[in-house]
């Protein structure tokens, strides 16, 4: 996962957008992550399995639909 900094974050946003609909981003701010920016794919693909529409398998870690 790459981290931009806040300050990056906020004046090259679309390199951001960019970054984060290949992988997930963290933003730091003083030195420390604060947020994640994840495509809205990933996202939700993430809040199916969190409730249990999608079932992940666990022989190969992948999504079973």
């Amino acid at each position: 996962m790459q981290t931009l900094g806040a300050k990056d974050a906020k004046y090259s946003f679309g390199r951001l957008i960019d970054l984060a609909r290949a992988e997930p981003v963290a933003v730091a701010k003083h030195g420390r992550p604060v947020v994640v920016v994840m495509a809205i794919e990933e996202y939700e693909r993430l809040k199916g399995i969190e409730l249990g529409h999608l079932d992940v398998d666990p022989s190969t870690g992948g999504i079973e639909e």
